[in-house]
């Protein structure tokens, strides 16, 4: 919540307008700023953002994306839950993707009007790398529901409105698809518009689980060093790097620059011209399938790595560790896909070893790339019954690692056979 019960409004916003001049100065400390908004100051201060500057509004190609994006299926709920705030003559609606832009933005014309003049517009991208801290930008960039009030905003241009917002994730996938805002005036610094934006999240989330998940194709990425896409049928073996650019598109459906797509794949070292020549090789395999501005798959398509990421967010850990097939793209060394293929291999892991399951520990080690896992062995060697076999060659294992790793463990291997 921004304000606290009985917090004068009017007070507020003169502290946190002082707390956010002095932060732009870099003046003294700034005390008593929620640590949500702190964060998110230090992450617009980080993108090097202008606060006088107006969030930068981008129209290519918007009526196709909204066309396809998923979260055109709840806009009659959207504007049956929360039609009547917006034309209220007080507050806004909006819509954006998960990562922060703005597809729609409905409301009565006058207030529609005021906001045109900090571009809060449909197309504009509101993210906190362009329009600093505000509710749509900080929930996507979060991933939990938050309400800005006033003088929080990073942008000066935003500090005359007041936001709550929630995100939404495919409930098929659990990715995040965006969220739904709320803005209006000082009197929405309320639980109740907070609470309202949320049950209204949960609501498209409910109504998504009810629509077929339609795809166009599979792709598959883990334990290879060159993806298979089949898509209508067809199988198409596509060469390293463009595995690593559909896997990088696929986790990121809302899609990418060819900058930001430059940087995942070759970091500082980024040459604009060569990711320009990739990118239109792929277009050539892909056909249709992939569009540009942004870069981004027109038809939903599943993924290995994916499946493995939904199947945890259920709690179907025996499930997620079946359809590991290996790390992803295990040969890669770009480094968005070195971030994803930790995160998802990190994931995986940690859910195996919490579960205690001597069954799932023991396919982990079993597996190539867990064979030399000291930390999987360790747990292995604890959850197996004391003096079995199998436990007995466990730590046999986790003394031959911990030769290899680091000095033996005497005490903890001491406690283990006891």
């Amino acid at each position: 919540m921004a304000l606290r019960a009985g917090a004068d409004p009017g007070e507020r916003i003169r502290q946190m307008g002082a707390a956010h001049d002095a932060f732009l100065a870099g003046t003294g400390t700034v005390t008593d700023v929620r640590s949500v908004v702190a964060e998110s100051w230090q992450r617009s201060a980080a993108a090097h953002l202008d606060p006088d500057a107006a969030a930068p509004v981008d129209l290519d190609s918007l009526e196709d994306y909204r066309a396809t994006h998923p979260l055109r299926h709840t806009l009659p709920l959207f504007r049956d839950l929360l039609g009547s705030i917006a034309e209220d003559g007080d507050h806004l609606m909006a819509i954006c993707d998960a990562r922060g832009r703005l597809l729609w933005v409905e409301g009565h014309g006058s207030v529609l009007r005021q906001a045109e003049s900090m571009n809060f517009v449909a197309g504009a991208h509101w993210d906190e790398a362009h329009a600093g801290t505000n509710a749509p930008g900080t929930a996507v960039a979060v991933d939990h529901a938050v309400q800005i009030f006033a003088t929080e905003h990073f942008s000066r241009r935003a500090q005359r409105w007041t936001c709550s917002a929630a995100p939404i994730h495919d409930p098929h996938t659990g990715l995040l698809l965006g969220a739904i805002d709320v803005t209006g005036g000082d009197h929405l610094a309320n639980p109740h518009s907070l609470a309202l934006v949320q049950a209204t999240a949960r609501a498209a989330e409910a109504h998504l689980a009810t629509l077929p998940a339609t795809h166009a194709g599979h792709f598959a990425s883990l334990g290879r060093d060159e993806g298979r896409l089949t898509v209508r049928g067809k199988a198409l073996k596509l060469g390293r790097r463009h595995s690593e650019l559909l896997a990088l598109l696929l986790q990121h459906p809302e899609g990418l620059t060819g900058d930001q797509l430059g940087l995942e794949l070759y970091g500082d070292a980024v040459n604009p011209v060569t990711i320009r020549a990739e990118l239109s090789r792929l277009r050539r395999i892909l056909g249709p399938l992939l569009s540009s501005r942004p870069y981004r798959l027109q038809e939903p398509v599943t993924a290995d790595f994916q499946d493995v990421t939904a199947l945890l967010r259920r709690g179907d850990v025996p499930a997620a560790l079946r359809a590991y097939n290996g790390p992803l793209l295990p040969g890669s060394d770009a480094p968005g896909i070195v971030r994803l293929r930790r995160l998802v291999e990190g994931q995986l892991r940690a859910a195996v070893r919490a579960s205690h399951d001597p069954a799932l520990l023991d396919a982990w080690t079993r597996a190539p790339w867990g064979s030399d896992d000291l930390w999987m062995w360790e747990a292995l060697a604890t959850a197996l019954p004391a003096g079995s076999p199998r436990a007995a060659m466990a730590l046999d294992r986790v003394q031959q690692l911990a030769d290899e790793y680091a000095p033996p463990d005497a005490t903890w291997m001491q406690r283990s056979r006891n």
